[in-house]
């Protein structure tokens, strides 16, 4: 499969093959499938189904969701994409569906002659806010005939919440839809877009484009270092690295302002995560509003955490309460857009992108140290599943003292102990030193079930002191090989 922005190709072969797949057992048994696609936005999904449709050689129709626009007009935009694909459906009933039901009744028809595909793309939007939408009505069409069709009818949705939704228990389509999720590229995927960029700098062009697809490629065709890359788009408002996020969070929260409030709160600040109270301090210093900001935050961190899934709820490994959880941006890109452009959107648009270029290159090393450790555990757990080094270590999670004073960056587990401790220095040069690890042992004295537990270093270079345990930035790229 290949993700395409503009005229570049990307390769990404999974959902390709998943859709293939699909399509070929309707071709074998004659009847329908169902199926759902969610991911982030900019991930590539439509682009992916696109291709995907017009290289079936089969009839299909691709009906894009209109945000904010009544039913009515919604089902006027899907019957005339009924006629406007490269391959249209064939028209087996005179008129214009008057309702959803008969324009799924239409789809049905359109079957006589062969299988056919249906795309109904930014699903959410279709369905729109505060009304039951037509996956009830949906439900009842596919049970008494577009199941026994052959008929590939694919969602598609940003909104991974409520695409999740879908198929749990309590939804019509309960048990008849089959799911695939689409995330951004990996840091193997950006490694395989670079191919003359060196571990070190796939992790960094990672951080910085979180991996979307049109980042990555205009990182790609810009053909200069990540470095030169962000400072050039820093001198364009309208630039991809500039732009994406602002189109991404309009289109997430067209009303919620204080969502959007924490989300830059968290961010835009110099640590990797923060606890609810830094996050409330930095949305006012008014004792006596103080309690109501806090209340608006937790309810925006709900639907930051689990509706959006834009947050991550970290606990140190072996908490025994929720009250040690911190916060942190879960998309690295909106990270880096929040404390490097967002800040800046103003002077940038004004011609001085100069100011947040001195910004970037001012605490770049220090940010990026802090911004790679979660990926750095990810690949860690990755790993154990075959790195003799991992033996044993079922989790990979960060520990920290409630008072913040200690913090250990890696502590891989299983359910009974700690295996390993570690530490990451992501410097560009050296590597783990022996004070680092004289810290690290004695921070072995404090993590709970962790007296035994190996000490391990990650550093770009995986240069540590003769005898310790090392990772290297091309070690943990591997875990995406």
């Amino acid at each position: 499969m290949t993700v395409t922005v503009g005229q570049a190709p990307f390769p990404r072969p999974a959902v390709q093959q998943w859709l293939r797949s699909q399509l070929d057992d309707v071709r074998r048994s004659g009847a329908g499938r169902l199926l759902t696609i969610r991911g982030r936005r900019q991930a590539g999904k439509s682009t992916a189904v696109e291709q995907f449709v017009d290289s079936s050689g089969l009839p299909y129709v691709y009906v894009t969701g209109l945000f904010g626009v009544p039913e009515r007009e919604q089902l006027a935009a899907a019957t005339e994409a009924i006629g406007a694909s490269r391959a249209p459906l064939p028209v087996t009933a005179p008129g214009a569906p008057s309702s959803w039901r008969d324009w799924l009744t239409q789809l049905a028809l359109s079957t006589a002659d062969g299988p056919v595909i249906a795309v109904l793309d930014e699903f959410p939007w279709i369905t729109g806010p505060g009304r039951t939408g037509i996956d009830g009505t949906l439900q009842a069409v596919w049970d008494r005939v577009l199941e026994k069709r052959p008929v590939m009818l694919i969602l598609v949705g940003s909104d991974v919440a409520m695409m999740e939704r879908l198929a749990q228990h309590d939804r019509p389509l309960f048990g008849r839809v089959r799911e695939f999720v689409l995330p951004m590229l990996t840091p193997g995927e950006v490694a395989a877009a670079l191919p003359q960029a060196r571990p070190t700098e796939v992790f960094d062009a990672w951080l910085v484009t979180g991996g979307y697809p049109r980042l990555v490629i205009e990182l790609r065709d810009a053909g200069t270092s990540m470095q030169e890359w962000v400072r050039s788009s820093f001198g364009d408002d309208f630039s991809p690295l500039v732009a994406t996020a602002r189109l991404t969070l309009d289109a997430e929260f067209p009303d919620a302002e204080t969502a959007r409030r924490v989300l830059a709160a968290i961010g835009a600040a110099e640590q990797a995560h923060l606890p609810l109270g830094s996050i409330v301090d930095l949305l006012t210093d008014d004792p006596v509003s103080r309690k109501s900001v806090q209340t608006s935050v937790l309810r925006s961190l709900h639907l930051l955490t689990d509706d959006k899934r834009l947050i991550t709820a970290d606990l140190p490994a072996w908490a025994g309460s929720t009250r040690l959880r911190r916060y942190r941006l879960t998309d690295p890109y909106l990270r880096f857009w929040f404390r490097y452009v967002e800040r800046y959107v103003d002077t940038i648009a004004r011609g001085r992108g100069d100011v947040a270029v001195a910004a970037f290159d001012r605490d770049w090393p220090s940010w990026r140290g802090r911004a790679v450790e979660p990926i750095v555990r990810e690949a860690l757990e990755r790993l154990a599943i075959s790195d003799p080094r991992l033996t044993g270590v079922e989790t990979v999670q960060p520990w920290w003292t409630r008072d913040g004073q200690v913090e250990v960056d890696v502590v891989g587990a299983n359910r009974e102990r700690t295996l390993l401790l570690g530490t990451v220095k992501w410097r560009d040069r050296g590597g783990v030193t022996a004070h680092d690890m004289s810290a690290l042992a004695q921070a072995r004295a404090r993590v709970p079930r962790s007296s035994d537990a190996e000490l391990i270093a990650i550093t770009p270079s995986g240069e540590a002191p003769e005898g310790a345990t090392s990772f290297s930035a091309g070690d943990l790229l591997t875990a995406w090989a």
